[in-house]
């Protein structure tokens, strides 16, 4: 069976963010776009998905428990887990790595905390558009001790991508499936990058504004719809 996914989006939480990217609202609009999976991955932090996976919880909605890590070298990493308690573990120790420097919300933009009800109930300091202290390398075996799976992040962007920064994705990382952007389809990524063919692929919107978020048009094939049969899909 074929499952629509988007397993790239940001909350409010990031400052890039916009403010309307609220928990229900994310959710709500995911459904609206006919979403089965979606994926919230703030920049460093996990804050907010224990609000999002209550606001989807009554609705059929799957939520997978998610942040995006930027390397040492500045390449960003889709990094998913399977349980919330192994995902706010995981990102409290790349949250702790951040530099401690302050949010500037004037030029990043608030860095909102949320409940269910879409209330917030603070806002983090610590700027979250900062580089941890751990490699490529590191994020990978953390990942992994924390029984997650890490995926390349937007690798045919300019910027902030592993094919961007290094020129190539490192064997020993025993990468099965990469990120597309949305911005290009995926066939024209593939033959401007034609070893990229080796690997399987998913297609996400970053989205950091509602109307980002995807439609129901990028597909995994899964016997059927459940938190591991999506990680079996990924990870072979």
């Amino acid at each position: 069976m074929k499952f629509a996914v988007d397993l790239h989006i940001h909350t409010a939480l990031s400052p890039c963010g916009d403010e309307d990217m609220t928990p229900n609202n994310i959710v709500n609009m995911a459904l609206l776009k006919g979403l089965d999976i979606i994926a919230i991955t703030d920049h460093n932090c996990c804050g907010n998905i224990e609000a999002v996976l209550d606001a989807a919880r009554s609705n059929g909605l799957t939520v997978i428990p998610g942040v995006e890590v930027q390397s040492r070298e500045e390449v960003h990493l889709i990094c998913l887990f399977k349980k919330i308690d192994n995902a706010l573990k995981f990102g409290g120790i790349i949250y702790d790595s951040l530099p401690n420097i302050s949010n500037n919300e004037e030029l990043f933009g608030r860095q909102l905390l949320f409940n269910a009800r879409d209330e917030i109930i603070g806002r983090l300091d610590k700027l979250l558009l900062s580089s941890s202290k751990f490699s490529i390398d590191e994020i990978f075996e953390l990942t992994k001790e924390y029984k997650g799976l890490c995926i390349p992040a937007h690798i045919d962007k300019s910027a902030y991508s592993i094919i961007s920064n290094l020129g190539f994705i490192p064997p020993s990382l025993k990468v099965t499936t990469v990120e597309f952007s949305n911005r290009e389809k995926p066939e024209s990524i593939k033959a401007r990058l034609p070893y990229l063919k080796n690997y399987k692929y998913i297609v996400s919107s970053d989205a950091h504004y509602l109307w980002d978020i995807s439609e129901r048009q990028h597909f995994v094939e899964l016997e059927y719809l459940s938190m591991n049969k999506l990680f079996e899909y990924l990870e072979t």
